[in-house]
């Protein structure tokens, strides 16, 4: 696959551009975005789905804008795909025809259960779930994807989207529970089997909710992807932007590109979540555009990653981990010292796979400058630790790497994320036995270490010399009252005896 890779989609609302940067086999990240609010649509719900002029012009316009970037950014491959707007138009082919023939661009008209499709792909593999239902509303359909045990089992395409119940319904003067029923009627239509208690939220639409619910709610991590909320809880807020008028939006913290219509959007998606049965929504920064990239990058997988291959972690480390020092041993210091004390704090096997994912990116702060490294690293993985995550995993890995040996936490870190974090207990014993493993590694990446604890000494075997980690250990926090012995192929032992 080319090292560079542009996707366009053409929506009847807005059309995007995204290039992807290939960092290695499976890592990737995004380089460039782009976005025109072109209203393709425009008018064109009213007579028949014929593409009226102007929208035309401002889609032309978008292109010609695109192929400049792309340009720029020397991409080698490019997938444009356009959606219900142009799938419903009478006369797509006049504007497909003259964007291939002046801007070289080659535009896939795809229905909606292939729109449902690509929505699942991204979902599927971006977003830590096996079961449930993704909801994509955009201008002109609303397009589902029913996924058990991680495999897409059925799409499904509803004639409802936002530009379109706007031009029918809003724009006309008939009123909300004339729009509503009309929307019943369609989503009527869906198959039972598309019942789940876990929907997947992607477009437009449901960020701009999602946003909403995160600034209203004053939720400390403001990242839409992965954001969780149960539908009980907020299906006020979700009604309250229904009945808003547009003087009232800015109050529920919809941004003022969203106005026009976010109340049309969030009708279709309230009840469309009330028909699916659904108890809790997960958020989707991705979608069709990943969809499209990721069915050519995973061709050859059956369009799934293979097991143990996270591609957030391995885009950071392409990325950042650039020294290349022998780390397999880092993982099975690790792994011995997590069983040796996990019976203190209960851990578990979710608390030992972060606990390997961190010591796997524990060199990413150094490339920017070794004397900040731990607080770049924290920035890095929260900011970058995207793809198969939840927001619970995403701070834990990156606070587990803000940690040092003399501070097992950043406490002002700990304060403000708190109700995503493990207790403070387990961060204690996680963050130590993070830089243990860092100290032991570092003085001799090819020694072979075991533990033994008694509840009173940790007791440290190598069988070769660390002579500089005695110090370090000497300095380290520790999350109980315990001794620490270290013992080497040296003559002698060396102890360290900390208090908290």
């Amino acid at each position: 696959m080319p090292k560079r890779v542009a996707v366009i989609d053409i929506g009847s609302n807005s059309a995007r551009l995204v290039i992807y940067q290939r960092t290695s086999r499976y890592g990737f990240h995004l380089v460039a975005q782009q976005k025109s609010r072109v209203r393709i649509g425009e008018g064109a719900y009213e007579k028949g789905g014929r593409l009226q002029s102007e929208g035309m012009r401002r889609a032309y316009g978008a292109l010609q804008s695109f192929s400049h970037t792309i340009r720029e950014y020397k991409v080698h491959k490019v997938h444009c795909v356009a959606t219900s707007a142009l799938r419903d138009a009478p006369n797509r082919d006049e504007f497909t025809s003259m964007v291939r023939r002046k801007l070289g661009i080659k535009i896939r008209v795809i229905d909606g259960t292939k729109e449902a499709f690509y929505g699942a792909v991204a979902a599927a593999n971006l977003l830590p779930i096996r079961d449930a239902i993704t909801v994509d509303i955009g201008g002109g359909s609303a397009d589902l994807a029913l996924i058990r045990d991680g495999r897409i089992e059925e799409t499904f395409s509803l004639k409802l989207g936002t530009v379109r119940i706007k031009e029918l319904f809003t724009d006309r003067g008939r009123n909300l529970e004339e729009a509503r029923s009309f929307v019943r009627k369609e989503i009527s239509r869906l198959p039972k089997s598309f019942r789940g208690p876990l929907a997947i939220g992607i477009g437009g639409t449901a960020r701009a909710l999602s946003r909403g619910i995160i600034l209203q709610n004053r939720y400390p991590f403001e990242k839409i992807h992965a954001f969780e909320y149960n539908l009980s809880k907020e299906r006020h807020y979700l009604e309250k932007v229904i009945h808003a008028s547009l003087q009232e939006l800015p109050t529920l913290s919809i941004k003022r590109n969203r106005h026009d219509t976010i109340r049309e959007g969030a009708l279709i998606f309230e009840e469309i979540l009330l028909c699916l049965g659904t108890e809790r929504v997960l958020s989707s920064g991705v979608g069709v555009r990943e969809g499209v990239f990721l069915q050519d990058l995973l061709r050859n997988d059956k369009l799934h990653f293979p097991p143990g291959i996270n591609p957030s972690i391995r885009s950071i480390k392409d990325r950042f981990d650039l020294l290349h020092l022998p780390e397999g041993n880092k993982e099975r210091i690790g792994q011995r010292l997590f069983r040796t004390l996990k019976e203190r704090f209960d851990g578990s096997p979710k608390h030992l796979r972060m606990l390997l994912q961190a010591l796997s990116l524990s060199n990413i702060g150094k490339m920017l400058t070794i004397y900040k490294e731990h607080q770049h690293a924290f920035y890095i993985a929260s900011q970058e630790l995207n793809y198969g995550f939840s927001h619970r995993q995403m701070l834990t890995i990156a606070l587990l790497l803000r940690s040092k040996g003399d501070s097992l936490y950043y406490r002002p870190l700990y304060r403000r994320y708190k109700e995503l974090l493990p207790s403070k207990k387990k961060i204690k014993w996680l963050s130590f036995i993070y830089t243990l493993t860092l100290i032991l590694h570092e003085n001799s990446s090819r020694a072979k270490i075991d533990f033994e604890f008694d509840g009173k000494t940790l007791r440290i075997f190598s069988d070769r010399p660390l002579y500089l980690a005695h110090e370090s250990i000497a300095h380290l926090e520790k999350p109980a009252a315990f001794h620490i012995e270290l013992h080497d192929n040296c003559e002698s032992i060396y102890g360290s005896s900390l208090s908290n």
